[in-house]
């Protein structure tokens, strides 16, 4: 009765049973006229029937696909962990054996086998991460320009000399707001995938401009405004559809086995969606290949044009009697981090969850540095116990580490100035360095 005061022809469906017991679905319409109502009933019965099969069909089919996306994704991550383990564990066997013969001059080559292969397993995970949208991003205005012309040399160097390489740049300075170091490794992925597909020799064209996204009808992905447009053009051998369609999976690859792992694309593609912006794809077979990278445009001036190392990376500065708080439940993590710093002069406490972690606070007045875990047991995370750390001693500096930070980059710090994130896996020398920044503030 409401609906027909609001329009000529109300219209609803219904759900009975007819006198066999069977499901009877009815469409109805109904109209006023004179004061009097007028009612068809279309028996729709056969048509709910279809299209709940219909969805049934498509929730298996969706299923399917599911499980095979999560099958490719296992089998491609257990080759390539499986491989830099056994290059780990054959260098600690041999460092093993070669320290029990006495031959330690071989020790350094051993060492730098499982170094390198622990730097790609972590290279690894942090794709994975991006390709799934759970990088905590550092995010700055960036000049596009700027940052390609500094990455020139490196782009020069991972090519073929057959490869000529063009920069067009904008007319005018495109700034865009990222993560410099995310959007430096996005860009040598595409620049590589681009040298992969010209193996005769070609031209490498990088293209920067922007576009302004009218509506949502204009992209499916991307929101009404103003966008850097990042392209990558290659005169190589061009995809398929049905390969274009399956790019930015993860693991997947047309490269022979061993030649890459298959997260270059699904790393550019997870990259840009958590920048709030898209990839795409064109190509013509036998003609090349162009992707497109969207990020959202920035007007801001301050600009970060590209990422440097601390320069008092790999010191050691002693230190006397500064107190520091190690939280995480991985008791070898704790110990080695201990270690680590007690060798430069450090005064170490541990803890295995947030409980005992604030235990520990209360009983030492003189903590001035809680390095914790975001993922901690016991019901209380990372970041609440900064919470509740800083509640209780606001001077407390907080470095964060972790592996799998999730949806939940600490809020705290993001707006406290005191606190700061390393990712794991790290080097010693990148903790003792971010450990020293962090102190060095206020």
């Amino acid at each position: 009765m409401r609906s027909l005061g609001k329009r000529s022809i109300a219209e609803l469906d219904t759900q009975g049973f007819r006198a066999n017991g069977k499901p009877l679905h009815l469409n109805w319409r109904i109209a006023r006229r004179q004061g009097l109502y007028l009612a068809v009933a279309r028996d729709i019965t056969l048509y709910k029937e279809r299209q709940e099969a219909l969805e049934q069909v498509s929730s298996q089919l969706q299923q399917s696909q599911k499980m095979e996306a999560v099958g490719q994704l296992t089998g491609g991550l257990a080759h390539d962990f499986n491989n830099l383990l056994t290059v780990i564990t054959g260098s600690l066997d041999m460092l093993e054996k070669r320290i029990a013969q006495g031959k330690y001059e071989e020790l350094s080559r051993f060492v730098g086998f499982a170094r390198n292969a622990s730097e790609r397993a972590a290279s690894l995970t942090h794709r994975l991460l991006a390709y799934s949208r759970r990088q905590p991003l550092a995010n700055s205005v960036v000049n596009l320009a700027m940052l390609v012309q500094d990455m020139r040399e490196l782009i020069s160097r991972t090519l073929t000399p057959r490869i000529e390489l063009e920069v067009l740049p904008p007319e005018h300075a495109v700034l865009c707001f990222c993560d410099a170091h995310q959007l430096e490794n996005a860009i040598l992925n595409l620049c590589i995938n681009a040298r992969d597909a010209m193996p005769h020799g070609g031209r490498l064209t990088i293209e920067i401009s922007q576009t302004h996204i009218e509506s949502t009808q204009d992209s499916a992905i991307l929101g009404p405004g103003q966008y850097a447009v990042f392209r990558v053009t290659d005169t190589g051998t061009g995809m398929p559809q049905s390969v274009i369609a399956r790019a930015f999976d993860p693991f997947f690859t047309t490269k022979p086995l061993g030649s890459g792992t298959g997260l270059g694309l699904s790393m550019v593609y997870g990259f840009a969606q958590q920048s709030s912006g898209d990839a795409r794809i064109e190509s013509v077979m036998g003609q090349g290949t162009t992707v497109s990278l969207f990020l959202p445009l920035s007007h801001d001036q301050a600009i970060t044009t590209g990422v440097s190392e601390p320069a008092e990376l790999g010191r050691d500065l002693q230190v006397d009697n500064v107190s520091i708080l190690v939280v995480d439940d991985e008791a070898a993590i704790r110990d080695l981090i201990g270690e680590a710093l007690e060798e430069v002069g450090y005064q170490v406490t541990k803890a295995g969850t947030a409980a005992q972690a604030l235990q520990e606070l209360e009983q030492a007045p003189d903590t001035v540095l809680l390095i914790t875990d975001i993922v901690l047991p016991a019901g209380m995370n990372g970041d609440e116990l900064a919470v509740a750390a800083l509640a209780i001693r606001p001077t407390l500096k907080v470095l964060f580490i972790s592996g799998f930070v999730g949806n939940t980059v600490p809020a705290i710090a993001l707006k406290s100035g005191q606190t700061e994130l390393l990712q794991k896996p790290f080097a010693v020398n990148a903790l003792k360095s971010m450990i020293q920044r962090l102190l060095a503030k206020g």
